[in-house]
Parts: structure tokens; C-alpha cells; sequence
């Protein structure tokens, strides 16, 4: 028995922060990861793909992306997918999980029931659906007297949180960090957890095979499991093609940039690469207008989402940075304003300063105007 473990699709997650082609970019690489996954079963050798929950981003994804979903798993006819309901998707009455129990082939399982499930001779499934959103029960509590045939290995299927990771007594979906040994598994997949994290030799969480977030800790994998032997080997499989990394970078002057990006994610190409950037640092007025325009019309064109933040990056405007405002005139007395009220650190000095620099900019642009 050798399959694919992952979870944590979330087919339809809308990523509302990002602008409009980045959003249609990212919910489309999360459609392309099911061809990706079923290309890894194949060079694995690896039958079935087990989903461990949070297929879909919410109970209603809409008509596209459940007939995408579908349409790719039936093209991948030669993997059998095993699919179950998370807390972002669960099993509601007559919804979603009913339509696609009744129109998916036989190459997809949908699990509805906690009940044991015969995958191949001598394994056997264990599902533990969730019909809720939330639920102060274990879900896999049954897995401990779940009957199966004597001899044969047990594999769990789950969604939710360790108890090891939390800290809330109102946390929910809880399952207990013994389970695969108290319920004489031989593996148990879980989902819920978007970083890949092995919690013992028996339980891991394989993360979500496409990455969705900033300073998540491994994910954009999938897990190839085998449990021809005594133990599961387990291994990390590359699936996502999009990459998520945070810098901080503090400036000294404009001048630095030109190194950092240089060494900026080296051996990732920039157009599947989404960063957040926060910039700090004193710069004059002239150094940070050049400095922002540039990562605005050239950066963030290189790369598929730049989420910039230079709300740290300060402008400290030179007598040449105010004489470009205006060198005698009302434009000057409002600058010196300006840079006075943008001397403090509240939010008054924040938008004083934020003003200078548009004011700034504005007679660049006009001067620009007038020399043509």
C-alpha cells in the first residue's frame, strides 16, 4: 500500500488582499494542484490520494470550482481519491458532499460516514467526517472500537487540530495526539494544519499542497506514504507552484536596495513568487519617492503578488528635496509645514508625512509636464 496524503485544498479560497490578477492566479494554481498531485501519485507509485479534509474553501464554492474539482479528479482516472468533509467544508444535509457523492465515478470516494472502508486487501480506512463546523468532540474517537478484520492495517483520516499545537480551552475538533496508537493504526493522515508537521512516527499533517499564507512553516507538499514495513516511510513530495516569503529590510540608503534584490529568493523565478516586503530606514525625501516608485512599477511587476508595507521607511526631506517642492513660494511654507507636523510619531505625523511626499511627487510630475 503506497498512497499520497494531503489536505487542505480550500478550492475556491478567494484571497480578498491581493489585487484582481493575483487573486484569479492564486485560486487557479490551487485547481492546478489536483494535476500536480496526480502526476506525483504516478511517479510514486502511489494508487490512491488521500484528502484529509478542507477539500473546498467553503460549503458553497461555487459552480466553477466544483466542476473543475471534479472534472480533473475523473481525468486522473488511474488514482483513486479518497475525499473527506473539514470544517470548512462539512457534511451538511443535501448540500455539497450529497451532490458530489452522486455524481463523482467510482475512482472518488466521498467519505459521509464514520465507518470503516475496505481501500485494498488487508488495508482499511477509517474516516472520521466532520458534520460541523465545530464540535467539542474528538472526531476520531470511534477509530478506537471501529471493527475491522482481524490482521489487517488501519489507516486514519482526520481534520483537525492536535491538542499538542493549542492553547485555547475553546478550541475545537480536538484529536488526541495518541490516537494512532491507541487505536492500533498504522498511519494516520490528518488535515487542518496547513504547514507539513509529523507529530509522531504513526500521525502527520501534510499541509496544504499549494501555499496560502505568509511565514507558514513547510507546506506546498504532498506526503508519500508506504507502509510496506514495520513503520510508514514517509516522504515530502514538492507540489506548489507558487512560493510565499516575507522580507524585512532595513535601508541605510536607496543605494542597498540594488544588493537585495539582487540575493532576493535566489533559485525561485520572480513570477512565482509572493512577497510581502516591509522596508525601514531614514532616507531623504527624493530617496524614498525613487526608491517606492521603483518597487511599485518594477518589482511588483515581476513577481506574481508584491505586498508592500514602507510604513517604517522615514523621510527625512533635505533644503534640495524642498527647494524641488517650490523654492520660495506657498508650496515651500506648506512643506516646511509639513515636514514639521511629519516630526512626531503618531498618527498625525504619520499622515503629515505621508502628504509631504505627495506633495513632493505631484511637483516632480508637473515639472515633468512644463519641460516637455
Amino acid at each position: 500500500m503506497r498512497f499520497i496524503h494531503t489536505s487542505d485544498w480550500q478550492l475556491g479560497k478567494p484571497f480578498g488582499r491581493a489585487p484582481e490578477q493575483a487573486r484569479a492566479a492564486l485560486l487557479e494554481a490551487r485547481l492546478d494542484a489536483i494535476d500536480a498531485l496526480a502526476a506525483a501519485a504516478r511517479r510514486e507509485g502511489a494508487g490512491f490520494a488521500l484528502v484529509a479534509g478542507d477539500v473546498f474553501d467553503s460549503p458553497e464554492p461555487g459552480d466553477r470550482i466544483y466542476r473543475q474539482a471534479l472534472t480533473r479528479m475523473k481525468a486522473a482516472a488511474d488514482i483513486r481519491w479518497v475525499l473527506l468533509p473539514g470544517n470548512h467544508d462539512p457534511a451538511r444535509a443535501d448540500g455539497l458532499w450529497s451532490r458530489l457523492a452522486s455524481e463523482a465515478p467510482d475512482t472518488v470516494i466521498v467519505c459521509l460516514e464514520p465507518q470503516p472502508i475496505e481501500l485494498a486487501e488487508g488495508y482499511w480506512l477509517l474516516p472520521a467526517p466532520l458534520q460541523y463546523k465545530r464540535t467539542q468532540d474528538d472526531p476520531t474517537a470511534w477509530f478506537d472500537h471501529a471493527e475491522t478484520p482481524a490482521g489487517v492495517k488501519r489507516i486514519g483520516l482526520a481534520h483537525g487540530p492536535i491538542r499538542d499545537f493549542g492553547s485555547s480551552t475553546a478550541a475545537t475538533n480536538l484529536i488526541a495526539p495518541d490516537r494512532a496508537r491507541r487505536a492500533g493504526l498504522a498511519y494516520l493522515a490528518l488535515g487542518d494544519w496547513h504547514g507539513r508537521r509529523e507529530i509522531d512516527a504513526l500521525t502527520h499533517y501534510s499541509g496544504t499542497p499549494e501555499p496560502d499564507d505568509f511565514d507558514r512553516e513547510v507546506s506546498g507538499v504532498a506526503l508519500r506514504v508506504d507502509l510496506a514495513g514495520e513503520m510508514p516511510d514517509v516522504t515530502q513530495v514538492g507540489i506548489g507552484r507558487y512560493h510565499w516569503m516575507s522580507e524585512s529590510w532595513s535601508l541605510a540608503s536607496a543605494a542597498e536596495l540594488d544588493g537585495l534584490l539582487a540575493n532576493l529568493a535566489p533559485g525561485i523565478e520572480r513570477q512565482h513568487l509572493v512577497l510581502r516586503l516591509r522596508l525601514s530606514g531614514l532616507l531623504t525625501l527624493a530617496e524614498r519617492v525613487a526608491l517606492r516608485d521603483r518597487l511599485e512599477s518594477e518589482l511588483a511587476h515581476e513577481v506574481r503578488w508584491l505586498d508592500l508595507n514602507l510604513d517604517d521607511l522615514y523621510a527625512r526631506p533635505t533644503d534640495a528635496d524642498l527647494a524641488d517642492i517650490d523654492a520660495n513660494g506657498v508650496l515651500r511654507v506648506a512643506a516646511e509645514r509639513l515636514q514639521a507636523l511629519s516630526a512626531t510619531e503618531d498618527a498625525a505625523g504619520k499622515r503629515a508625512a505621508a502628504a509631504l511626499e505627495r506633495l513632493y511627487v505631484e511637483q516632480r510630475r508637473a515639472d515633468r509636464l512644463e519641460a516637455r
